[in-house]
């Protein structure tokens, strides 16, 4: 069964959400199933690559929200982390352009530590404070993944990935997606927003019942014919 997530790495929501699905699908007999592919998803791409603010200042200048209000909205996303077992450090998160960090995602894709990379880079931003737009930030991750630092450069500082994080785009618009975490669960149902454990569970039991697990007969053999004759 595959499940497709889109995200963004400075998207608190998305944090929050990968956290709860991972612990509904530890719960389930079939998580080894399962394939898990994160895609891209860039909620301000008109943010400069070499451009810095700080949280309370992105809400202010970008989104025109004053730091008071700021303030008490990040409390409820805390709050939210917190009871999710994630433990937000707003006050030192670098907003910044998130490309660069896509590409690093779809380099590790090459090396199947796609979901570790994906924990690595919301840990840098919301809990580290570091710049996940940097070059040299996103090397070293990659560094502490076993990714080598040459490829990695290479990875960054070219348009290898450009085509992958751009397709990306370009699949979340054709779903209609326009806001993260967004779900797709075995190209049947979609799930959007950082939903509670237990509907991850729920959502994951039935997308498995319908349409991976054998058929389940409501009925038993009489009155039908098979390759040795008929039962009656």
């Amino acid at each position: 069964m595959k499940i497709e997530i889109w995200s963004d790495v400075m998207c608190p929501f998305c944090y929050i959400g990968k956290n709860n699905f991972e612990k509904a699908l530890e719960k389930l007999p079939f998580k080894d199933e399962v394939e898990v592919e994160w895609k891209s998803f860039q909620l301000d791409p008109t943010l400069h690559p070499d451009e810095t603010k700080t949280t309370f200042e992105y809400f202010k200048e970008k989104k025109g929200v004053p730091e008071t209000q700021a303030r008490q909205m990040i409390g409820q996303v805390s709050q939210m982390g917190k009871n999710s077992g994630i433990e937000f450090n707003f006050e030192n998160a670098i907003i910044t352009n998130t490309f660069s960090a896509h590409k690093l995602l779809h380099l590790a894709k090459k090396y199947n530590i796609a979901d570790k990379m994906e924990e690595a880079l919301f840990i840098a931003h919301f809990i580290d404070g570091k710049n996940v737009g940097n070059i040299d930030t996103l090397i070293a991750l990659a560094e502490s993944l076993g990714i080598d630092k040459n490829g990695a450069q290479q990875a960054l500082t070219s348009e290898e990935f450009n085509d992958d994080v751009q397709k990306d785009f370009s699949e979340a618009k054709n779903h209609g997606i326009s806001g993260v975490p967004f779900f797709i669960l075995n190209g049947k149902y979609s799930v959007s927003g950082a939903q509670p454990v237990e509907f991850f569970t729920g959502a994951l039991q039935q997308t498995y019942d319908e349409t991976v697990s054998p058929l389940k007969s409501l009925s038993g053999n009489e009155n039908s014919c098979d390759a040795d004759g008929c039962s009656i």
